[in-house]
């Protein structure tokens, strides 16, 4: 299906399925350690490419999508949502964020090259580790640390590539009218009778609760080097990354992949851009650089664990398992740590907007 099924609704992509996908600011974690998961610092602003046609590198233009600026070695995370169940395909590169195989038109199953939406709230960085996963983290292409240039040994391609499938026709029918029936009984329960219903809505639907925000305010308590690599740099791009580890599961998907469609619905390229080159290209300053995490530990603000007891958590992608951080290829990390203290972690969990237009990717 082609890209103009994809829409940018403020700083939210939303693929066909009403799946939605935003990119979300967050604090570098040292790249040393096991770390619970760091908050969330607002939305990274996202802009169509079409827009700039004029402004933005040619190959980005012919590859349609969005863009989004990025400082060096800033850290971000994917925030999902959806209303109805998909399997989401995230690549870094076009190497597969979840197994570590090239990307795909199609589902696969072993390994998993995707993710079940509504279970996965989020995805910080790559399936590296059991219940643990690798930070994404921007850098430049043509130095190799990028994942794409230390899996395949080429970075042509940076950023983020997303696509999405639905249910096929008779799953998603079945799965309907599954939820109508469990939002009139629950409706039932709540009111006590059937001729109540009415109090729920014309359909008897109540909406499910929500779910804690992932970086926002704290819940109350109880709650939430290749040296032969090609040196192809394109200006302004960038790829991702990996910093340090965070404990974070990615879910094994419990349906058939049969009941998968086998068609997309949607796909989207998302290209990182510097901030100089963001200015230039839209006219806009890029966000302030990233929060001091000294200062923001230090502020006694809130760090997240969060845990799924009726999800199995996806085996490491071997592939992704020998990608080493960007500090083996920038440098040391100089900034300083100071790890949040408990009382600082919270555990989560178990307790129209205009079209994108897509191009050749």
């Amino acid at each position: 299906m082609g890209g103009d099924s994809v829409r940018l609704d403020g700083n939210t992509l939303v693929l066909p399925g009403e799946v939605g996908v935003r990119f979300i600011r967050t604090l570098r974690l040292p790249e040393q350690g096991t770390h619970p998961l760091p908050p969330g610092l607002g939305e990274f602003p996202v802009r169509r490419v079409a827009d700039y046609a004029d402004s933005v590198p040619p190959e980005w233009a012919a590859r349609g999508g969005v863009m989004l600026p990025m400082y060096l070695r800033e850290a971000m995370w994917l925030s999902f949502s959806s209303k109805e169940p998909a399997a989401l395909q995230i690549g870094v590169g076009k190497v597969c964020a979840v197994s570590g195989k090239p990307w795909s038109d199609r589902l696969a199953r072993d390994p998993q090259n995707y993710v079940v939406l509504p279970r996965q709230p989020w995805l910080d960085g790559i399936n590296s580790g059991k219940g643990t996963i690798r930070q994404f983290v921007a850098v430049p292409l043509g130095l190799g640390a990028t994942v794409e240039g230390q899996v395949t040994g080429e970075e042509t391609w940076g950023g983020i590539q997303l696509q999405n499938f639905a249910l096929n026709d008779l799953e998603l029918a079945r799965w309907r009218k599954a939820e109508e029936e469990r939002r009139e009984q629950a409706a039932r329960a709540r009111y006590g009778s059937s001729d109540n219903v009415w109090l729920a809505g014309a359909s008897g639907a109540m909406p499910p609760p929500a779910a804690p925000a992932f970086g926002a305010a704290p819940p109350a308590p109880g709650g939430h080097p290749s040296a032969s690599l090609p040196r192809k740099r394109q200006a302004g791009a960038l790829g991702l990354g990996v910093g340090g580890t965070m404990r974070q599961e990615i879910y094994q998907d419990e349906r058939p992949l049969a009941e998968w469609s086998a068609e997309r619905a949607g796909r989207v390229f998302v290209h990182l851009v510097t901030p100089p080159d963001w200015r230039r290209i839209t006219g806009e300053a890029a966000p302030p650089s990233p929060v001091d995490r000294a200062a923001y530990t230090a502020a006694n603000l809130p760090w997240f664990d969060y845990f799924d007891s009726d999800a199995t958590d996806l085996a490491p992608a071997d592939p992704l398992a020998n990608v080493v951080p960007v500090g083996d290829w920038l440098g040391d990390d100089h900034e300083p740590w100071q790890p949040p203290t408990p009382g600082q972690v919270h555990h989560l969990g178990d307790k129209q907007g205009k079209p994108v237009e897509d191009g050749d990717w």
